[in-house]
């Protein structure tokens, strides 16, 4: 059962100088995500699943300290994507080099130690002896946000080192030198936002952040604006009856799409990748509705 909520004015109190862009420490990253994972995972019916994520997650964090560099950006093409109003990290453009081949192999490597389901089991070893014309053709797809459905498994492995491969890439960006490139678009590598989140940091008082859906770049938003479109007309707010109002989905009645916001100002321990999982019950009620899901998560593949 749903609440209708209009829009919570932007709180006015301690002004604050927040940072455009905030980059992920891919050291870190994963092994948030999945302790917040297991903590869903301990009182949800989805206990299975999202204990097998979480072991995703952790194969992701195992594999960062041992992987090659990555080579991002030349300063010159940074430069020159600033100027054009682009992200540096060229999503369209990645090719399927050493290191990401080393990536794919180790996150591979280290998810086959995982306890699965049979069928997670054979897509994993399918995914595994694909040639590097068919896994090129997968990093393409997972990028493109173009999956087919009878592969759809197969790709969440992929999609699993790609967000492994862009953390490291944004991680050796400069915040400085971002600049906004769209609403609903990352400006580190241009994917899509899984959610939005309200923070309290000593320089980011009430502010809003996107998360990005693929390098986990967080970026600055104005409040009360769809994450997808940009309108500010029509936005409105739904949540479960009887849930603790940290996690809402945004609506927007011009495009008629939704992106959850989450109040991490009122939960730290909110992480945006997990808690769109586990909040999997408010996208199960927002389909009952006119809205559609806008925000991208590869772990909800299928849903």
């Amino acid at each position: 059962m749903s609440a209708n909520l209009q829009p919570d004015p932007t709180a006015i109190g301690n002004l604050s100088t927040p940072p455009f862009a905030v980059l992920p420490d891919p050291a870190t990253l994963f092994a948030a995500r999945a302790a917040r994972l297991r903590a869903y995972a301990a009182v949800s019916p989805m206990a299975a699943y999202l204990s097998f994520v979480a072991g995703l997650v952790d194969a992701q964090a195992a594999i960062v300290p041992s992987l090659p560099p990555v080579n991002g950006p030349n300063a010159e093409a940074v430069e020159r994507a600033s100027g054009f109003g682009m992200p540096p990290l060229d999503r369209p453009g990645l090719k399927l080099d050493d290191t990401l081949e080393a990536t794919l192999d180790a996150l591979f490597d280290a998810s086959a130690r995982l306890a699965m389901p049979q069928e997670a089991e054979a897509a994993l070893t399918r995914v595994r002896l694909a040639d590097g014309t068919e896994r090129a053709q997968m990093v393409r797809d997972v990028l493109a946000h173009d999956l087919p459905m009878e592969t759809l498994a197969e790709h969440v492995y992929v999609a699993s080192a790609l967000q492994v491969h862009f953390a490291r890439l944004a991680a050796g960006l400069d915040a400085k030198k971002l600049v906004p490139v769209g609403d609903g678009v990352c400006p580190a590598c241009g994917g899509p936002p899984v959610a939005s989140l309200i923070v309290e940091w000593p320089n980011a008082h009430g502010n809003r952040f996107c998360a990005c859906s693929l390098c986990s770049t967080l970026w600055n938003y104005v409040r009360i604006r769809c994450c997808s479109c940009g309108s500010t007309k029509g936005i409105g707010y739904q949540e479960i009856e009887g849930s603790p109002g940290t996690i809402k989905a945004e609506t927007c009645d011009e495009c008629r799409t939704y992106v959850k916001v989450m109040y991490q100002n009122k939960d730290v321990a909110i992480e945006p990748m997990a808690d769109d999982i586990g909040s999997l019950g408010l996208d199960l009620m927002m389909r009952e509705g006119p809205y559609r899901r806008a925000a991208f998560n590869a772990f909800l593949l299928g849903y």
